[in-house]
């Protein structure tokens, strides 16, 4: 499921947006929430965060490729990109276990979510 465009840049950016707490706490909602999505003031409610910090950490992350947003009337409704995320899991799991096959190697458990 890796596309030739999932590189180690854009690795780096996704797990560097992800090595901040609130953000990510931030997705693992957005993931949970799954394809509804969730708006900021939802998931500000749930992290116990101020709005305007989370607009912060919500553009960081969809600056790195795992989420998404899209206007619906006067809110945004923010999505964890699956896909995304699933070719993460596999950029860092490739070759794993000198190539052998191994659990860790196999996303199609995450991507039939």
């Amino acid at each position: 499921m890796e596309t030739k465009s999932f590189d180690e840049a854009s690795a780096v950016r996704a797990l560097a947006a992800l090595a901040q707490a609130q953000r990510l706490r931030a997705f693992r909602a957005l993931v949970v929430a799954g394809p509804d999505g969730l708006t900021p003031g939802a998931i500000a409610g749930q992290l116990e965060v101020a709005p305007s910090a989370l607009s912060f950490h919500l553009k960081e992350l969809a600056h790195s490729g795992l989420v998404s947003s899209e206007p619906r009337g006067r809110n945004l409704i923010y999505r964890a990109n699956f896909e995304h995320m699933v070719e993460l899991m596999s950029y860092m799991t490739r070759h794993c276990c000198q190539g052998d096959t191994c659990a860790a190697s196999d996303s199609t458990s995450c991507a039939a979510c």
